[in-house]
């Protein structure tokens, strides 16, 4: 074959290449997840007393339930986030808080403090055998850093519910059963030096464990348990909300 045949060809092909390239459909973007409505912003009823709550997945299960409870009675919001172990709350409270007035304010921090981890990949639960597993907050900084959180809160001015970390089913993977009652007790020091009620979801839920209402080997419960639950956490914040 001629060296300009071959040329020609080669050119053919680099254009046909790129045309095809080109012409390729596009890959479609990965589909969005829609935003979880417990986020969704409130805007408040004039007149009625606000409301927070701070807490890991276990509240966000029970949070459109709360608010249904609470329609016309109070304005319940919620971080906009998972509040995760004492550290980020730590981090984050500030901004969590903003600059209006709250009337109650509902919290929990502990079931990501007692979580197994290794090294120092916080982001990954590990089984508790795991070699190097360890409590990702240590229960004597657990103690300390929730006595920090109790001083930050206590400066708004509003009445607090300190929420008991809810059971750990028996065979979950990353957290003990045990471990939740330790650092309940420890949660239970400091609110009882500081004065804090305890709304105890713990002794709540740990009798329908058996029920479905809490997820097998897991630490999340069904819509049927954060309704259970959600109707403590009303209860227990409607009971604090100023009287009219």
């Amino acid at each position: 074959m001629k060296l300009p045949t071959l040329l020609t060809l080669a050119l053919c092909i680099a254009v046909s290449a790129a045309f095809a390239a080109e012409t390729k459909p596009a890959a479609k973007p990965a589909a969005r997840r829609a935003p979880n409505p417990a986020y969704a912003k409130i805007e408040d009823v004039p007149g009625l007393p606000r409301v927070l709550l701070i807490g890991d997945s276990i509240s966000i299960g029970y949070t459109l339930d709360v608010r249904k409870l609470l329609d016309g009675k109070a304005n319940v919001h919620r971080i906009p986030t998972n509040a995760g172990p004492t550290p980020n709350g730590l981090e984050n409270l500030k901004a969590w808080l903003g600059d209006k007035k709250w009337d109650v304010i509902h919290f929990n921090w502990g079931l990501h403090d007692l979580k197994f981890i290794v090294g120092e990949d916080k982001s990954k639960i590990v089984p508790v055998e795991t070699s190097g597993a360890k409590h990702q907050v240590p229960l004597a900084e657990y103690e300390k850093n929730l006595a920090e959180l109790v001083t930050q809160l206590k400066a708004t001015g509003a009445k607090l519910i300190w929420c008991s970390t809810t059971p750990v089913v028996p065979g979950t993977s990353g957290r003990q059963p045990d471990d939740v009652l330790k650092y309940n007790e420890a949660a239970a020091r400091v609110m009882k030096a500081a004065g804090v009620p305890i709304n105890d979801l713990h002794a709540h839920a740990l009798p329908q464990l058996g029920d479905g209402k809490q997820l097998p080997t897991n630490v999340h419960f069904s819509p049927a348990g954060s309704k259970m639950l959600a109707e403590k956490v009303a209860a227990e914040i409607e009971a604090a909300l100023p009287k009219k």
